[in-house]
């Protein structure tokens, strides 16, 4: 057999190995060798001697006493080591300074907190003379104000959500009340279109454009913004935006560990892999 060959091989045994680990989900914590053919569309055997091999190297367990199996303990230092470095924020930083690079913008990293409070976390600046500069980071500001709030509020749990929309909401004057079944429908809309937008909303002189980030989980723990001097843009520069901010938070989300494949956005990803 060529070299070319043997390297064929062995990707293809790495591929079918991961989709049997993949067929255990919490959901489905235990799997025999048929359930596991079923799912992967794999031959009994081949489940059967990947299972075997897993088993050696404590990826995978048979359970005591039954033909089922279950996911090894050795999962459990690899995900100890995955989790360390898997962080927001060391994964966000690559991601945002490239969105900066691609938008000419400041980059935003905002978080949700139990109040519920909107909270910056991080920011790459602009590289422009005139920008917008976060001076407030990691002060609580009232979620419904602003794009990267909204976006937090929109894709937060229903009881916090109601929570928010039953409250007094106060508008960033300071004395305009925001309808909540405004604020409601347009919570309905972000969810729909996967990102939102704000025109001087919370500071005059600034508009801005948000988007979500999930992890591994499908939960939404973060919100990427793009912020911009409102001299320099609006509605339509903002919605211009979208797709790349969209694709930003899609591969940080990627990073993360939310989806079963990579995001395919070359750029950004290369991005990370550089710093990597």
């Amino acid at each position: 057999m060529q070299t070319e060959d043997i390297q064929v091989s062995g990707v293809q045994s790495i591929d079918r190995a991961v989709r049997v680990l993949a067929a255990f989900t919490p959901e489905r914590p235990i799997a025999g060798v048929s359930d596991i053919a079923r799912l992967t569309g794999m031959s009994r055997s081949t489940v059967h001697r990947l299972l075997t091999a897993l088993a050696v190297h404590g990826l995978a367990q048979q359970l005591a006493d039954s033909p089922t199996y279950s996911l090894g303990p050795r999962l459990l230092s690899f995900a100890d080591t995955a989790r360390g470095h898997l962080t927001l924020d060391r994964q966000a930083e690559p991601i945002m300074t490239w969105l900066r690079d691609e938008s000419g913008e400041t980059v935003g990293l905002h978080v949700l907190d139990a109040t519920p409070a909107r909270r910056t976390v991080a920011q790459v600046e602009s590289t422009q003379a005139l920008r917008r500069t976060y001076t407030d980071i990691g002060a609580p500001r009232p979620v419904h104000q602003g794009a990267p709030g909204k976006v937090l509020l929109a894709y937060a749990d229903e009881a916090l959500r109601q929570k928010v929309l039953r409250s007094k909401l106060i508008a960033a004057d300071g004395e305009t009340v925001v309808p909540a079944a405004r604020l409601r429908a347009e919570l309905g809309e972000i969810r729909e279109r996967g990102w939102a937008m704000s025109l001087q909303e919370r500071v005059v002189g600034v508009v801005a454009l948000a988007v979500p980030v999930y992890d591994h989980t499908g939960r939404v723990i973060a919100a990427l913004s793009i912020s911009i001097p409102a001299a320099r843009a609006g509605r339509e520069e903002l919605e211009v935006l979208a797709p790349v901010a969209m694709s930003a938070g899609s591969t940080l989300s990627a990073r993360l560990g939310y989806g079963l494949t990579p995001v395919r956005t070359a750029t950004p990803t290369q991005a990370q892999e550089a710093t990597s």
